[in-house]
Protein backbone atom coordinates (compact mmCIF):
# COMPACT_ATOMS: atom_id res chain seq x y z
CA UNK A 1 0.00 0.00 0.00
CA UNK A 2 1.09 3.55 -1.24
CA UNK A 3 1.61 5.57 2.17
CA UNK A 4 1.79 8.45 0.49
CA UNK A 5 -1.79 9.79 0.85
CA UNK A 6 -1.90 8.74 4.07
CA UNK A 7 1.05 10.74 5.55
CA UNK A 8 -0.75 13.54 3.21
CA UNK A 9 -4.10 13.03 5.19
CA UNK A 10 -2.04 12.86 8.19
CA UNK A 11 -0.58 16.29 7.85
CA UNK A 12 -3.97 17.78 8.03
CA UNK A 13 -4.69 16.59 11.29
CA UNK A 14 -1.35 18.33 13.18
CA UNK A 15 -2.63 18.78 16.80
CA UNK A 16 -4.57 15.44 17.13
CA UNK A 17 -1.54 13.88 15.45
CA UNK A 18 0.89 14.94 17.82
CA UNK A 19 -1.44 14.76 21.11
CA UNK A 20 -1.89 11.32 20.25
CA UNK A 21 1.99 10.32 19.17
CA UNK A 22 2.33 11.95 22.68
CA UNK A 23 0.22 10.00 24.41
CA UNK A 24 2.01 6.71 22.76
CA UNK A 25 5.39 8.18 23.46
CA UNK A 26 4.65 8.39 27.33
CA UNK A 27 2.83 4.89 27.21
CA UNK A 28 6.31 3.55 25.79
CA UNK A 29 8.55 5.11 28.01
CA UNK A 30 6.42 3.99 30.61
CA UNK A 31 6.17 0.70 29.39
CA UNK A 32 9.77 -0.07 28.81
CA UNK A 33 10.86 1.01 32.21
CA UNK A 34 7.94 -0.47 34.27
CA UNK A 35 8.77 -3.90 32.39
CA UNK A 36 12.39 -3.86 33.55
CA UNK A 37 11.62 -2.86 36.78
CA UNK A 38 9.26 -5.66 36.92
CA UNK A 39 11.95 -8.17 35.76
CA UNK A 40 14.27 -6.90 38.24
CA UNK A 41 12.10 -7.47 41.06
CA UNK A 42 11.41 -11.01 39.64
CA UNK A 43 15.10 -11.83 39.25
CA UNK A 44 15.06 -10.38 43.12
CA UNK A 45 13.05 -12.64 44.57
CA UNK A 46 14.01 -15.52 42.64
CA UNK A 47 17.57 -15.53 44.85
CA UNK A 48 18.08 -18.64 45.79
CA UNK A 49 18.64 -19.37 49.60
CA UNK A 50 20.74 -22.64 49.69
CA UNK A 51 18.73 -23.79 51.87
CA UNK A 52 15.90 -26.62 52.40
CA UNK A 53 12.79 -23.93 52.14
CA UNK A 54 10.46 -26.63 52.15
CA UNK A 55 11.80 -28.80 54.97
CA UNK A 56 12.73 -26.26 57.12
CA UNK A 57 11.08 -24.00 60.55
CA UNK A 58 12.15 -21.59 62.78
CA UNK A 59 11.38 -20.53 66.04
CA UNK A 60 13.04 -17.35 67.42
CA UNK A 61 13.11 -16.68 70.81
CA UNK A 62 14.09 -13.53 73.07
CA UNK A 63 13.91 -14.21 76.84
CA UNK A 64 13.01 -11.58 78.96
CA UNK A 65 16.40 -12.22 81.27
CA UNK A 66 19.44 -14.38 79.48
CA UNK A 67 20.02 -17.15 82.12
CA UNK A 68 23.73 -17.10 83.72
CA UNK A 69 23.89 -20.87 82.14
CA UNK A 70 22.59 -20.17 78.94
CA UNK A 71 24.87 -22.68 76.95
CA UNK A 72 24.08 -25.04 78.46
CA UNK A 73 20.39 -23.62 78.67
CA UNK A 74 20.82 -24.10 74.87
CA UNK A 75 22.14 -27.22 74.89
CA UNK A 76 19.40 -28.71 76.87
CA UNK A 77 16.97 -26.84 74.50
CA UNK A 78 18.35 -28.58 71.82
CA UNK A 79 18.49 -32.52 72.75
CA UNK A 80 14.93 -31.57 73.76
CA UNK A 81 14.00 -30.56 70.37
CA UNK A 82 15.81 -33.97 68.45
CA UNK A 83 12.87 -35.98 70.63
CA UNK A 84 10.46 -34.57 69.16
CA UNK A 85 8.40 -36.83 66.52
CA UNK A 86 9.57 -36.05 63.13
CA UNK A 87 12.20 -33.98 63.42
CA UNK A 88 15.15 -34.85 61.37
CA UNK A 89 17.75 -32.34 62.11
CA UNK A 90 18.40 -29.35 64.56
CA UNK A 91 20.44 -26.41 64.54
CA UNK A 92 20.86 -23.35 66.14
CA UNK A 93 21.51 -19.90 64.44
CA UNK A 94 21.77 -16.21 64.96
CA UNK A 95 20.37 -15.86 61.49
CA UNK A 96 18.70 -17.10 58.41
CA UNK A 97 18.43 -16.40 55.02
CA UNK A 98 16.13 -13.69 54.48
CA UNK A 99 15.05 -13.45 58.20
CA UNK A 100 15.38 -9.40 57.36
CA UNK A 101 17.99 -9.21 60.79
CA UNK A 102 21.35 -9.67 59.71
CA UNK A 103 24.91 -10.20 61.52
CA UNK A 104 27.79 -9.19 58.42
CA UNK A 105 31.36 -8.86 59.07
CA UNK A 106 34.08 -7.19 57.56
CA UNK A 107 36.23 -9.44 55.38
CA UNK A 108 40.27 -8.72 54.89
CA UNK A 109 43.30 -10.86 53.22
CA UNK A 110 45.48 -9.68 54.82
CA UNK A 111 45.79 -8.55 58.91
CA UNK A 112 47.43 -5.44 57.71
CA UNK A 113 45.03 -4.58 55.14
CA UNK A 114 43.65 -1.06 56.03
CA UNK A 115 40.24 -1.48 54.03
CA UNK A 116 38.23 -4.77 54.03
CA UNK A 117 37.74 -6.29 50.46
CA UNK A 118 34.21 -7.07 51.33
CA UNK A 119 31.60 -7.33 53.32
CA UNK A 120 29.86 -10.68 54.22
CA UNK A 121 27.29 -12.56 56.13
CA UNK A 122 28.39 -14.12 59.41
CA UNK A 123 26.29 -17.30 60.35
CA UNK A 124 26.91 -18.48 63.83
CA UNK A 125 25.62 -21.73 65.15
CA UNK A 126 25.75 -25.22 65.57
CA UNK A 127 24.77 -27.60 63.08
CA UNK A 128 23.95 -26.09 60.06
CA UNK A 129 25.12 -27.72 57.05
CA UNK A 130 22.97 -30.47 58.34
CA UNK A 131 20.20 -28.85 59.55
CA UNK A 132 19.72 -26.39 56.80
CA UNK A 133 20.47 -28.72 54.26
CA UNK A 134 23.58 -26.84 52.47
CA UNK A 135 25.20 -28.95 49.54
CA UNK A 136 28.82 -29.41 50.62
CA UNK A 137 31.31 -29.15 47.57
CA UNK A 138 34.22 -28.99 48.71
CA UNK A 139 36.15 -29.75 52.13
CA UNK A 140 34.92 -30.81 55.07
CA UNK A 141 31.77 -30.12 57.78
CA UNK A 142 32.29 -28.19 61.00
CA UNK A 143 33.41 -30.62 63.78
CA UNK A 144 31.71 -30.89 67.10
CA UNK A 145 35.20 -30.35 69.28
CA UNK A 146 35.94 -27.29 66.77
CA UNK A 147 33.03 -25.40 68.20
CA UNK A 148 34.03 -22.45 71.04
CA UNK A 149 31.73 -20.43 73.36
CA UNK A 150 30.94 -16.93 71.83
CA UNK A 151 32.38 -15.26 74.94
CA UNK A 152 35.48 -16.59 74.90
CA UNK A 153 35.85 -14.87 70.97
CA UNK A 154 34.19 -11.97 71.97
CA UNK A 155 36.72 -11.51 75.53
CA UNK A 156 39.85 -12.34 73.00
CA UNK A 157 38.43 -9.94 70.21
CA UNK A 158 38.29 -7.67 73.08
CA UNK A 159 42.12 -8.25 74.36
CA UNK A 160 43.61 -8.07 71.10
CA UNK A 161 44.46 -11.46 71.86
CA UNK A 162 45.22 -14.04 68.68
CA UNK A 163 44.81 -17.38 71.16
CA UNK A 164 42.94 -19.98 69.56
CA UNK A 165 43.03 -18.66 66.27
CA UNK A 166 43.16 -19.57 63.30
CA UNK A 167 39.60 -20.86 63.85
CA UNK A 168 38.14 -23.07 61.25
CA UNK A 169 35.25 -21.77 59.56
CA UNK A 170 32.94 -22.24 55.76
CA UNK A 171 32.34 -20.22 53.41
CA UNK A 172 29.82 -20.06 50.32
CA UNK A 173 31.07 -20.99 46.77
CA UNK A 174 30.35 -17.28 45.87
CA UNK A 175 32.51 -16.12 48.47
CA UNK A 176 35.24 -18.04 47.49
CA UNK A 177 35.03 -17.44 43.80
CA UNK A 178 35.22 -13.39 44.95
CA UNK A 179 38.46 -14.27 47.14
CA UNK A 180 40.21 -16.61 45.47
CA UNK A 181 39.38 -16.28 41.76
CA UNK A 182 40.73 -19.64 39.93
CA UNK A 183 42.29 -20.37 42.97
CA UNK A 184 41.68 -23.78 45.41
CA UNK A 185 39.95 -21.67 48.51
CA UNK A 186 40.39 -25.14 51.13
CA UNK A 187 43.31 -23.78 53.65
CA UNK A 188 43.26 -20.23 52.57
CA UNK A 189 43.23 -17.58 55.45
CA UNK A 190 41.13 -14.53 55.75
CA UNK A 191 40.55 -11.98 58.79
CA UNK A 192 37.90 -10.43 60.60
CA UNK A 193 39.95 -8.38 62.82
CA UNK A 194 43.56 -7.93 63.11
CA UNK A 195 44.12 -10.90 65.42
CA UNK A 196 41.00 -12.68 64.11
CA UNK A 197 42.18 -15.37 61.09
CA UNK A 198 39.95 -17.84 60.10
CA UNK A 199 40.81 -21.17 57.69
CA UNK A 200 38.53 -22.23 55.04
CA UNK A 201 38.00 -25.67 55.86
CA UNK A 202 34.97 -26.32 53.38
CA UNK A 203 32.65 -25.08 51.00
CA UNK A 204 29.13 -24.47 50.39
CA UNK A 205 27.63 -24.05 47.00
CA UNK A 206 24.84 -21.92 48.34
CA UNK A 207 23.95 -20.03 51.28
CA UNK A 208 21.70 -16.33 51.17
CA UNK A 209 22.27 -13.79 53.23
CA UNK A 210 19.73 -12.59 55.93
CA UNK A 211 19.41 -8.95 54.05
CA UNK A 212 19.76 -10.47 50.51
CA UNK A 213 18.84 -7.40 48.71
CA UNK A 214 21.72 -6.45 46.10
CA UNK A 215 22.20 -9.75 44.20
CA UNK A 216 25.42 -9.33 43.73
CA UNK A 217 26.81 -10.23 47.07
CA UNK A 218 23.80 -11.91 48.47
CA UNK A 219 25.60 -14.98 48.17
CA UNK A 220 28.50 -13.59 50.19
CA UNK A 221 28.52 -15.79 53.52
CA UNK A 222 30.60 -17.62 56.35
CA UNK A 223 29.61 -20.37 58.95
CA UNK A 224 32.11 -20.08 62.25
CA UNK A 225 32.01 -22.69 64.54
CA UNK A 226 30.33 -20.68 67.77
CA UNK A 227 28.02 -21.83 70.63
CA UNK A 228 25.62 -19.90 71.36
CA UNK A 229 23.35 -19.52 74.19
CA UNK A 230 19.72 -19.08 74.96
CA UNK A 231 19.80 -15.39 74.16
CA UNK A 232 18.01 -12.73 72.71
CA UNK A 233 17.33 -12.97 69.26
CA UNK A 234 18.83 -16.48 68.87
CA UNK A 235 16.71 -19.00 66.35
CA UNK A 236 16.42 -22.72 66.66
CA UNK A 237 16.27 -24.59 63.20
CA UNK A 238 14.13 -27.79 62.60
CA UNK A 239 13.99 -29.80 59.73
CA UNK A 240 11.56 -31.72 59.06
CA UNK A 241 9.24 -33.62 56.32
CA UNK A 242 7.11 -30.44 54.50
CA UNK A 243 3.93 -32.35 55.69
CA UNK A 244 4.93 -32.78 59.38
CA UNK A 245 6.15 -28.59 59.26
CA UNK A 246 2.99 -27.90 61.05
CA UNK A 247 2.94 -30.55 64.03
CA UNK A 248 6.34 -30.06 64.32
CA UNK A 249 6.79 -26.15 64.36
CA UNK A 250 3.42 -26.60 66.99
CA UNK A 251 5.01 -29.32 69.56
CA UNK A 252 8.66 -27.53 69.04
CA UNK A 253 7.05 -24.44 70.47
CA UNK A 254 5.00 -26.37 73.30
CA UNK A 255 8.25 -27.84 74.43
CA UNK A 256 10.11 -25.26 75.00
CA UNK A 257 7.57 -23.19 76.81
CA UNK A 258 7.62 -25.86 78.68
CA UNK A 259 11.06 -25.60 79.63
CA UNK A 260 10.91 -22.14 80.03
CA UNK A 261 7.65 -20.12 80.65
CA UNK A 262 8.87 -16.98 81.13
CA UNK A 263 10.67 -17.59 77.28
CA UNK A 264 9.26 -15.04 74.74
CA UNK A 265 8.70 -16.58 71.57
CA UNK A 266 9.19 -14.06 68.73
CA UNK A 267 8.82 -15.96 65.82
CA UNK A 268 7.37 -19.56 64.78
CA UNK A 269 7.43 -19.82 61.53
CA UNK A 270 7.99 -22.09 58.21
CA UNK A 271 11.11 -21.19 56.08
CA UNK A 272 8.52 -20.59 53.12
CA UNK A 273 6.63 -17.98 55.27
CA UNK A 274 10.12 -16.45 55.80
CA UNK A 275 10.75 -15.75 52.31
CA UNK A 276 7.45 -14.81 51.80
CA UNK A 277 7.58 -12.10 54.28
CA UNK A 278 11.12 -10.79 52.76
CA UNK A 279 10.01 -10.18 50.00
CA UNK A 280 6.36 -8.91 50.10
CA UNK A 281 7.57 -5.57 48.97
CA UNK A 282 8.73 -7.07 46.16
CA UNK A 283 5.46 -8.42 45.51
CA UNK A 284 3.33 -5.79 46.21
CA UNK A 285 5.75 -3.57 43.59
CA UNK A 286 5.81 -6.04 40.80
CA UNK A 287 1.52 -6.19 41.19
CA UNK A 288 1.94 -2.33 41.06
CA UNK A 289 3.72 -1.84 38.27
CA UNK A 290 1.78 -4.84 36.13
CA UNK A 291 -1.23 -2.39 36.90
CA UNK A 292 0.32 0.10 35.77
CA UNK A 293 1.19 -1.15 32.57
CA UNK A 294 -2.33 -2.13 31.88
CA UNK A 295 -3.64 1.26 32.38
CA UNK A 296 -1.46 2.82 30.46
CA UNK A 297 -2.16 0.37 27.29
CA UNK A 298 -6.04 0.34 28.15
CA UNK A 299 -5.63 4.56 27.98
CA UNK A 300 -3.78 4.86 25.03
CA UNK A 301 -5.81 1.66 23.34
CA UNK A 302 -8.89 3.96 23.89
CA UNK A 303 -7.19 6.86 23.08
CA UNK A 304 -6.65 5.09 19.64
CA UNK A 305 -9.78 4.07 19.18
CA UNK A 306 -11.64 7.29 20.03
CA UNK A 307 -9.32 8.93 17.30
CA UNK A 308 -9.87 6.14 14.84
CA UNK A 309 -13.51 6.57 15.40
CA UNK A 310 -13.65 9.89 14.70
CA UNK A 311 -11.71 10.19 11.73
CA UNK A 312 -14.52 7.49 9.96
CA UNK A 313 -17.16 9.38 10.80
CA UNK A 314 -15.19 12.72 9.40
CA UNK A 315 -14.39 10.42 6.12
CA UNK A 316 -17.05 8.56 5.47
CA UNK A 317 -17.79 10.22 1.92
CA UNK A 318 -13.93 9.40 1.03
CA UNK A 319 -14.26 6.08 1.76
CA UNK A 320 -17.82 5.85 0.02
CA UNK A 321 -15.96 7.44 -2.74
CA UNK A 322 -13.30 4.86 -3.10
CA UNK A 323 -15.37 1.76 -2.21
CA UNK A 324 -17.49 2.82 -5.43
CA UNK A 325 -14.28 3.39 -7.55
CA UNK A 326 -13.46 -0.21 -6.65
CA UNK A 327 -11.95 -0.80 -3.17
CA UNK A 328 -12.71 -3.75 -1.53
CA UNK A 329 -12.99 -4.08 1.79
CA UNK A 330 -10.17 -5.63 2.90
CA UNK A 331 -8.48 -2.58 0.94
CA UNK A 332 -10.32 0.04 3.83
CA UNK A 333 -9.07 -1.94 6.72
CA UNK A 334 -5.94 -2.14 5.91
CA UNK A 335 -5.90 1.54 4.97
CA UNK A 336 -6.88 2.25 8.28
CA UNK A 337 -4.41 -0.30 9.77
CA UNK A 338 -1.75 1.20 7.84
CA UNK A 339 -2.19 4.69 9.55
CA UNK A 340 -2.54 3.15 12.43
CA UNK A 341 1.00 1.43 12.39
CA UNK A 342 2.77 4.83 11.51
CA UNK A 343 1.18 6.51 14.00
CA UNK A 344 2.02 4.34 16.47
CA UNK A 345 5.66 3.75 15.43
CA UNK A 346 5.97 7.89 15.36
CA UNK A 347 5.06 7.34 18.61
CA UNK A 348 7.03 4.65 19.75
CA UNK A 349 10.53 6.56 18.48
CA UNK A 350 9.70 9.68 20.41
CA UNK A 351 9.03 7.36 22.92
CA UNK A 352 12.21 5.18 23.22
CA UNK A 353 14.03 8.69 23.76
CA UNK A 354 11.64 9.15 26.41
CA UNK A 355 12.61 5.70 27.84
CA UNK A 356 15.60 6.41 27.89
CA UNK A 357 15.98 9.72 29.48
CA UNK A 358 13.75 8.41 32.44
CA UNK A 359 16.19 5.30 32.88
CA UNK A 360 19.00 7.77 33.42
CA UNK A 361 16.99 9.65 35.44
CA UNK A 362 16.45 6.84 37.72
CA UNK A 363 19.78 5.83 37.64
CA UNK A 364 21.21 9.23 38.85
CA UNK A 365 17.73 9.10 41.67
CA UNK A 366 17.20 5.15 42.65
CA UNK A 367 20.67 3.63 42.06
CA UNK A 368 19.33 1.57 39.16
CA UNK A 369 21.03 -0.33 36.70
CA UNK A 370 20.97 1.12 32.98
CA UNK A 371 17.70 0.00 30.77
CA UNK A 372 18.89 -2.71 29.09
CA UNK A 373 18.18 -2.41 24.80
CA UNK A 374 16.04 -5.69 24.61
CA UNK A 375 13.20 -3.91 26.34
CA UNK A 376 13.00 -1.38 23.82
CA UNK A 377 11.22 -3.88 21.42
CA UNK A 378 9.39 -5.30 24.08
CA UNK A 379 7.66 -1.76 24.40
CA UNK A 380 7.63 -0.97 20.72
CA UNK A 381 5.81 -4.42 20.31
CA UNK A 382 3.11 -4.35 23.04
CA UNK A 383 2.15 -0.58 21.69
CA UNK A 384 1.97 -2.10 17.70
CA UNK A 385 -0.35 -4.82 18.86
CA UNK A 386 -2.70 -2.58 21.13
CA UNK A 387 -2.69 0.00 18.34
CA UNK A 388 -3.60 -2.71 16.16
CA UNK A 389 -6.31 -3.95 17.97
CA UNK A 390 -7.69 -0.76 19.28
CA UNK A 391 -8.23 0.57 15.20
CA UNK A 392 -9.56 -3.18 14.06
CA UNK A 393 -13.14 -2.11 15.62
CA UNK A 394 -13.57 1.09 13.64
CA UNK A 395 -12.14 0.09 11.18
CA UNK A 396 -14.22 -3.13 10.09
CA UNK A 397 -16.89 -0.43 11.11
CA UNK A 398 -15.52 1.78 8.46
CA UNK A 399 -15.08 -1.42 5.80
CA UNK A 400 -18.51 -2.36 6.37
CA UNK A 401 -20.38 1.00 4.68
CA UNK A 402 -22.25 0.02 1.71
CA UNK A 403 -20.89 2.66 -1.06
CA UNK A 404 -24.34 3.98 -2.10
CA UNK A 405 -24.64 5.28 1.78
CA UNK A 406 -21.44 6.05 2.00
CA UNK A 407 -21.65 8.30 -1.27
CA UNK A 408 -25.07 9.79 -0.24
CA UNK A 409 -23.62 11.27 3.11
CA UNK A 410 -22.16 14.80 3.45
Amino acid sequence: MDILPILATLRRHKVILWLLMLEIALSCAIICNGVFLIAQRLQHMDIPSGVAEHELVQIQQAPIVPPPDRYARAQEDLAMLRQIPGVRAVGMSNQVPFGGSSSNGNVMLSPTQPHPTLSAAEYFGENLVQTLGLHLIAGRTLRTDEYVDADVVIRALADGSSEGFPMPMLVSQALAVRLWPQQNPLGKLIWLAPTASFRVVGVVETLARANAYNTATAQYSMIIPLHMGADKDQSYLLRTRPEDRPRVLAAAVAALKRADPARVIMHSRSFDQIRSDYFQDDQAMAGMLVSVIVAVLLVTGLGIVGLASFWVAQRRKQIGIRRALGATRIDILHYFQTENFLIVTFGIVIGMLLAYGLSLWLMMHYELPHLPGIYFPVGALALWIIGQLAVLGPALRAAAVPPVVATRSV
